[in-house]
């Protein structure tokens, strides 16, 4: 039995390290950190923006697989969940900023007007998906 159980957290282990690998590796092809610190105008803390990117997928899959329980009442777990949701949201659009799928769509339904709008729909759409998730625990 333990045989098995061992056999199972290696694997485990191994594809997290695969699949972080992974994702590491395509925010360094694609330049997002420097990128977003150039934007940000902060380029001083680009080595702090890539520890924390890399610190937050470490403990990210540490407490998907060992749940930590933090008794600190709703407003510190609404503000977690704010700046989670700022977090990836910025994450998202940096990388589609980057991959310009944003230019392109436009281009590609002859779109003059109303980017502003397209934007906008896309965050409600992402927001009521991350509530639906929420609510709902899919």
């Amino acid at each position: 039995m333990w045989i098995r159980q061992c056999f199972l957290g290696i694997l485990g282990l191994s594809g997290g390290f695969a699949v972080a690998g992974g994702m590491f590796a395509l925010l360094i092809a694609l330049g997002v950190v420097p990128r977003f610190a150039g934007r940000t105008r902060t380029a001083a803390y680009v080595r702090f923006y890539e520890d924390a990117a890399a610190l937050g997928g470490i403990l990210g899959n540490l407490f998907s697989v060992y749940p930590v329980r933090i008794p600190a009442g709703i407003w510190p777990a609404a503000a977690f969940s704010l700046f989670a949701g700022v977090f990836t949201g910025a994450w998202a659009m940096a990388l589609t900023e980057i991959m310009d799928v944003i230019p392109i769509f436009s281009r590609r339904i002859r779109l003059k007007t109303g980017m502003p709008w397209i934007l906008l729909m896309m965050a409600a759409g992402r927001m009521t998906g991350a509530l639906v998730h929420a609510y709902f625990g899919y």
